[in-house]
């Protein structure tokens, strides 16, 4: 079973089949389509007629499988924290780095925001996103799970952006490149489970049904909504309908009130308040941070004396002269062109969506969908960065020191990120039937 149809009947007040799901209302996060997702036997899926998005995949013994990986990642993320990811030696001088080692070097040279940034996304968000998720399904095996079960999966889902591990590695990558003609370079055990760790939480990902969480909190008494409520006869009561941004529940907004979700407590929307004014500031903000970040160096590489300070597109042009054109592809994408097209994109989501084009409304949305991904790529820089740093401090024979760049194109990055998020395209869609009507 592949789309979701529109479907006005109640739902049946029965217990599905084993390994089913009951017919629940929807709302899709990207065109705002009502609609009401069919019964799903395990292994299938239901997408937007309209848009195309995926509403919900569902997989066979989801939870049992999910907590299952998330335990082997958290075994994994320990190993990784506590072993070595490589070692460096030069004349007769060795080196070496963990996921700590980068950030404390940063925060040894005044750039305390780039530090906090780094540990956040490559240790912090990691490592809370996996221990939440096995509180959250071990919680749901207990006789009586605590009912901020709910609020913690919430959390959960908010931390899944910044959790960035599969960047960082890439960036081990470039600066593994960038080093090996400099010093000497041993790979650590902590590269290694970092690699595992990426294929397992992709795994747990792919397996975790996030409705079939949802649901089972349901089940288990932990939502706020009455016995025996039939949320699709509701629908036709004439109340607004609003999806909640957390857990996906259709909700109802009645004249002057301000509900929260019954299921998970966060605060229902018709649509995301004022989106655009912030989508507009944080782009804003985000371009005046992109000058000086491409302007100003973003490290200095000092070897056997002689060295310059490095701009972004500076790294690219040695990455070129030394013959690795893969790599200075990568970096040129990643660095340099990601972060344009991301900011001109939003731009153009916000411009068609204030003068209502009507047209490309399909496009327009593939496009939000890519913007609000790519993004956080652009972080292979500043993570190659740290660890340059950490591991290049060889006096005068190579030192490499960051620089300012770094902490404006990190900014660039991360307002980016929340632009993407700040921006509802589901108000694209209002626009278009409304210029359709008035016209």
């Amino acid at each position: 079973m592949s789309t979701a149809m529109n479907d006005p009947r109640p739902i049946a007040d029965q217990t599905p089949p084993r390994h089913q799901t009951l017919p629940r209302p929807a709302m899709c996060r990207h065109c705002g389509l009502l609609q009401t997702i069919p019964a799903l036997d395990d292994s299938s899926s239901a997408s937007c007629p309209r848009c195309h998005t995926m509403l919900r995949r569902t997989h066979p013994d989801s939870l049992n499988r999910a907590l299952a990986m998330t335990m082997a990642a958290l075994s994994l993320f320990g190993v990784a924290c506590l072993m070595p990811l490589m070692s460096v030696s030069t004349a007769g001088i060795s080196l070496s780095a963990d996921l700590f080692t980068g950030p404390e070097r940063l925060q040894q040279r005044g750039i305390w925001e780039l530090a906090l940034i780094v540990l956040f996304t490559t240790v912090a968000a990691p490592f809370l996103k996996l221990l939440g998720m096995a509180y959250v399904l071990i919680g749901l095996k207990m006789s009586r799970p605590p009912r901020h079960l709910r609020r913690v999966f919430g959390w959960i889902e908010r931390l899944r952006a910044w959790s960035m591990v599969e960047v960082y590695l890439l960036g081990v990558f470039v600066a593994y490149v960038k080093l090996v003609d400099i010093v000497h370079i041993d790979i650590g055990l902590a590269l290694y489970a970092l690699g595992l760790l990426i294929l397992t939480t992709v795994a747990a990902d792919a397996v975790l049904d996030r409705q079939a969480v949802w649901e089972e909190m349901e089940r288990r008494g932990l939502s706020d909504e009455s016995r025996g409520t039939n949320a699709t006869v509701m629908l036709f009561e004439g109340r607004h309908p609003a999806s909640c941004e957390t857990c996906g529940k259709v909700g109802f907004l009645g004249v002057g009130s301000r509900p929260s979700c019954s299921r998970c407590g966060s605060r229902l929307h018709h649509r995301k308040p004022n989106h655009m004014a912030r989508c507009w500031a944080l782009v804003i903000a985000a371009i005046v941070l992109y000058v000086p970040a491409n302007v100003y160096p973003v490290l200095t590489v000092v070897h056997l004396g002689s060295g310059a300070p490095s701009t972004i597109l500076g790294g690219v042009e040695e990455l070129l002269d030394a013959g690795m054109y893969p790599l200075a592809a990568l970096v040129f994408f990643a660095s340099i062109l990601v972060p344009v097209l991301k900011l001109g994109g939003l731009i153009i989501l916000m411009i068609s969506t204030q003068f209502a084009w009507a047209g490309r409304l399909l496009d327009r949305t593939r496009l939000y969908r890519i913007v609000s991904v790519i993004g956080r790529w652009s972080m292979i820089d500043i993570f190659m960065e740290s660890i340059l740093v950490a591991l290049v401090q060889f006096g005068a024979i190579a030192t490499i020191e960051p620089g300012f760049g770094a902490i404006s194109f990190c900014g660039v990055v991360i307002l980016t990120i929340f632009a993407a998020e700040a921006f509802d395209p589901r108000s694209m869609w209002d626009a278009a039937a409304s210029s359709r009507t008035t016209s």
